[in-house]
């Protein structure tokens, strides 16, 4: 409200400033009606493009009064310097007086005195010094509006960058920069990955997390890009994030902030990173990429996959758990059953078992780039079924009885191919 005041006020002053320096000046400037109405046109599309630019950019964020204060010192000292130049401007073009003074004023008693013929010719030169001098004196009166006019957006300026820089700067006499000091828990920005996840709000419910949760406003946008997208699954995953982002907002559990600046970068991402270096907080994302270059560029990440990974239960050779087989497995007769957290669990001897519930004996574990494996065994009542699935093994135990006689004859092949096998000079 007190910048659309100010900007009002600013076009008011700037148009009656420039007028009232015009319609004072007019005769001696030689300004007609034509070229006053194009000044005044020109200045007030200049003050309104000015205006438009500032009104581009947001995040206008301080007290009034600090920045009422500080801008209006930073203007003066900016219009007092560019007075100069503005002189210097003047000196190098005003309008040159050629015509030398005369050397009697027609109010003098001399004047009187010189006939009439004289009279008319001082009168002539008279009227051309002070048409000359006129114009050289409307020339600095117009300068010195333009002194007045470059002041004003000069105080408007300063103002306005101190609106804009509420969180880069304590105002200390002089102004001086300081790096901001995070006190207390650091801000978390939230990754379009996280919040269409899900997870993130389950784990605000446990009151697990501190500090305030940021989604900044080009995350929004994306998830509103998402949310509108042609493919369906993408829209599904979009609303789904806007949705998502609606509870944590409705949360008694977790502060949610929106953040309005927008900062520099060619992508969601690098603005991410961006946003977050400033804000000194720590970024929550699932996409592997983004956990990678924001480790290279030293910004803090919590991955909500590895805080899953780390809150699995550990599970020891030995231990015993229900299970549900799902599917067939890789391997001969082993069936595939998973936990509630999804962890997957290999049971030797559950291929034929697929669909039934069952009690299992952990026998190894095994941690992979992709996640845990646990590998195990029917267990307790359910340890009959793992006897019972091979149903072949009865005709294994009938091939010793018909390979015994071939291994009764081979002796006495052995002998034969011995004996055949000796010095035909011992014979």
């Amino acid at each position: 409200m007190i910048l659309l005041i100010m900007r009002g006020a600013l076009l008011l002053l700037v148009m009656s400033v420039a007028s009232l320096y015009l319609l004072s000046n007019q005769w001696a400037a030689n300004v007609d009606d034509v070229k006053f109405v194009l000044i005044m046109g020109g200045l007030m599309a200049m003050m309104i493009g000015i205006i438009a630019i500032d009104a581009g950019f947001k995040d206008k964020k301080l007290s009034s009064v600090s920045g009422i204060f500080l801008g209006l010192i930073a203007g003066l000292l900016a219009a007092y310097a560019l007075s100069f130049v503005i002189n210097l401007v003047g000196v190098l073009n005003a309008p040159s007086v050629e015509t030398p003074r005369p050397a009697f004023s027609p109010d003098s008693a001399l004047y009187q005195q010189l006939p009439e013929s004289e009279q008319v010719k001082i009168d002539s030169e008279w009227y051309a010094y002070e048409r000359a001098t006129s114009a050289n004196r409307a020339f600095w009166n117009l300068l010195e509006g333009v002194k007045v006019v470059v002041g004003l957006i000069c105080v408007y300026l300063g103002i306005s960058l101190v609106l804009q820089t509420k969180d880069d700067f304590r105002f200390v006499i002089p102004y001086v920069e300081f790096t901001k000091q995070i006190r207390g828990q650091r801000p978390i920005i939230v990754d379009s990955s996280v919040i269409v996840d899900g997870r993130i709000l389950d784990i605000a419910e446990t009151r697990i997390m501190q500090g305030i949760l940021v989604i900044p406003k080009f995350i929004l946008n994306e998830l509103q890009t998402i949310a509108d997208s042609h493919d369906k699954l993408k829209r599904a995953r979009g609303r789904r994030g806007l949705d998502v982002l609606k509870q944590l907002q409705e949360s008694h559990f977790i502060e949610v902030m929106i953040e309005e600046r927008d900062v520099e970068g060619g992508t969601v991402d690098q603005k991410l990173l961006s946003i977050t270096s400033e804000m000194q907080g720590r970024v929550m994302t699932n996409d592997y990429n983004l956990n990678k270059v924001a480790q290279l560029r030293g910004v803090e990440v919590i991955n909500i996959n590895d805080l899953s990974k780390a809150m699995r239960p550990v599970v020891l050779p030995g231990e015993h758990f229900h299970v549900k087989i799902v599917k067939q497995g890789e391997g001969q007769g082993q069936g595939v059953g998973y936990l509630d957290d999804g962890t997957m669990v290999v049971i030797e001897g559950g291929k034929n078992h697929v669909g039934e519930s069952c009690d299992v004996e952990v026998t190894s574990t095994l941690q992979t780039s992709a996640g845990r494996m646990i590998f195990s065994q029917f267990a307790g009542k359910d340890a009959s079924k793992s006897k019972a699935a091979p149903a072949t093994e009865p005709q294994a135990s009938s091939k010793p009885e018909t390979t015994a006689p071939t291994q009764d004859v081979q002796p006495k092949e052995r002998s034969q191919q011995r004996s055949s096998k000796r010095n035909p000079r011992r014979n």
